[in-house]
């Protein structure tokens, strides 16, 4: 079926309703509705970037596709639109299709009321058509009985008798604009992006494909938008980084991250399914990959001993005859062979497993007071009074609305700012370290020499040990191809970890992170959350990520209000 869509397209069903009767209807499948991805392969720019992916989705599932940037997450969305043609494998639909991008165009032309009016032509058109089979019923029943019938059935499937109210019902829960006489390309991206998705929850597809649906929504429409994928009653694809969703939504999860056969892996029993499910795959990685590793030692010691007894079998001891050593020789020749035969045939095959996060030992001493802030504020920036204790050890979650000077509190406490009133304490020798939501300026080099540089001077500078140096791989945020990349090339969630990478790097005692989720992927926050929770290390959060919130719940809240 055809790929339904928000866009503009057709006559004003309004506007000529002869040629809108005589309009072709998209109808959903309802319950024979299927999406079936069988063994995708698409490449890009010369690289592989789906490898067999498979999938199934039926009415009243609710798939997500996670993985780390670049791993292909809107490309799958896009074959499964019908939008690109894999390079092998197919893609079966029965049933309308719903897509929205991460981005909407915004032509001179285009009004809010012409995606408003695309929206419910389908609608429209079908209740027009009820109305005109109802009249030809009335005159004729007999022969108008199975257009009624078809055109009853028609109504009934795209929902039509309320299809205005579930638009205005999204529009509103979303703070759409419904102004449909102002231009699309007055509004900002966040606001076209409200009303597209407004269109599609709105409407009645089979199925619904979402490429990050959470960016540009507030709290109520992240609530509204959760509440209408559970009950879609059609299928849902979804992409996204908002783990608060996927654990709410998700049915099944697709994971395209690296696998040891470079396959994408299924996992049922949505978001903390594939948690669990990545935990048993990684460690059937790491253990075909070791595995392989001692068979390829045992086999290179094998082949070792068989030369060396080749080289041995030709140098007998005295006395022994010519005879003797030729008829020994082939056989010891023949073993050699052997040996090197199995040792070419025993190739590693299997790629190294991905590096895993592994937060550094962090460790002052237990108890001891390291940092405190005494009734301090900023003038303009950070307005209430603020006092804190940090100990080793503890935990302290900051909370409140835009503006109230969360990351101002933050750089105070780091030092990188001066209160206008009242006094930051550090105690002797405690380093802090700030994960900013904006990392430092493209750094020259690769990351590995951004990394090298930045401990190197962390010792010269006394900062550091020259003994408690972290290495760089230990860390597991790069892997090396990454490390050899100049930053300037790195992606965004890349940089994003090299920035972390370094703010680790000196061993912190006290660890401030100011919106830490931004530009990861999903796994290396569910791993770092983690990490936090049992860090010797004193830790301070400002975060509007909401499962993170939920996982930070039990840590000490500190709200800002401004006044």
């Amino acid at each position: 079926m055809p790929l339904s869509s928000p866009d503009p397209v057709g006559p004003h069903p309004s506007a000529e309703p002869e040629r809108a009767a005589e309009r072709h209807l998209t109808l959903p499948a309802g319950g024979r509705a299927q999406l079936v991805a069988t063994e995708l392969t698409v490449h890009r720019g010369g690289h592989r970037v789906i490898t067999g992916a498979t999938l199934r989705v039926s009415p009243g599932e609710r798939w997500a596709v996670v993985g780390d940037n670049g791993r292909g997450k809107t490309t799958l969305i896009h074959a499964l639109a019908g939008r690109l043609t894999p390079d092998e494998g197919a893609v079966r639909r029965l049933g309308t299709l719903g897509l929205v991008d991460q981005d909407l165009p915004a032509p001179r032309h285009r009004r809010v009321g012409d995606l408003l009016e695309a929206t419910l032509t389908e609608a429209r058109t079908a209740l027009w058509a009820l109305d005109e089979a109802a009249l030809a019923l009335a005159e004729d029943g007999t022969t108008a009985e199975a257009s009624y019938s078809a055109a009853l059935e028609a109504v009934d499937l795209l929902g039509a008798w309320d299809a205005e109210r579930r638009l205005d019902q999204a529009l509103a829960a979303l703070d759409a604009c419904r102004d449909p006489d102002r231009p699309l390309n007055t509004l900002s991206v966040g606001q076209r992006y409200r009303i597209r998705l407004a269109c599609l929850l709105g409407a009645e597809h089979d199925f619904l494909l979402l490429d990050e649906p959470t960016n540009h929504l507030d709290a109520g429409g992240l609530a509204f938008l959760t509440r209408a994928l559970r009950e879609h009653c059609g299928g849902v694809v979804l992409v996204s980084h908002d783990r608060a969703l996927l654990h709410d939504v998700a049915t099944d999860v697709l994971d395209l991250d690296p696998t040891f056969d470079g396959r994408p892996r299924v996992y049922g029993g949505g978001y903390a399914g594939v948690l669990e499910g990545r935990h048993r795959e990684r460690a059937r990685w790491q253990q075909e990959y070791d595995a392989q590793l001692l068979e390829r030692d045992r086999l290179e010691r094998a082949a070792g001993q068989a030369e060396a007894r080749l080289s041995t079998g030709w140098r007998p001891a005295k006395g022994t005859g010519k005879h003797q050593r030729q008829s020994h020789a082939p056989g010891l020749l023949q073993a050699v062979r052997r040996r090197q035969d199995a040792l070419e045939a025993a190739r590693v095959d299997i790629p190294a497993p991905p590096p895993e996060f592994a937060l550094p030992d962090l460790c002052p001493q237990p108890g001891r007071t390291l940092l405190r802030a005494d009734r301090v504020r900023l003038v303009g920036r950070l307005d209430p009074m603020v006092s804190l204790d940090l100990e080793a050890g503890s935990r302290l979650l900051l909370t409140g609305p835009n503006g109230a000077g969360k990351s101002t509190l933050l750089h105070l406490l780091a030092g990188h700012l001066a209160p206008t009133e009242g006094e930051v304490h550090r105690a002797r020798d405690v380093r802090v370290a700030l994960l900013g939501q904006e990392g430092a300026p493209h750094r020259r080099g690769t990351a590995a020499d951004a990394y090298r540089a930045y401990t190197e001077s962390s010792v010269a500078h006394g900062v550091l040990g020259s003994a408690e140096q972290v290495p760089a791989r230990s860390l597991g945020l790069l892997d090396q191809r990454a490390w050899d990349t100049p930053v300037r090339r790195l992606s965004t969630g890349q940089q994003r970890r090299l920035d972390l990478a370094l703010q680790l790097a000196t061993r912190p005692d006290v660890l401030l992170l100011d919106e830490p989720t931004n530009h990861l992927s999903a796994t290396l926050v569910d791993d770092l959350t983690e990490a936090l929770a049992t860090t010797g290390a004193a830790v301070v959060i400002a975060t509007h990520d909401r499962q993170l919130l939920r996982d930070t719940a039990a840590w000490p809240h500190l709200d800002l209000v401004p006044q």
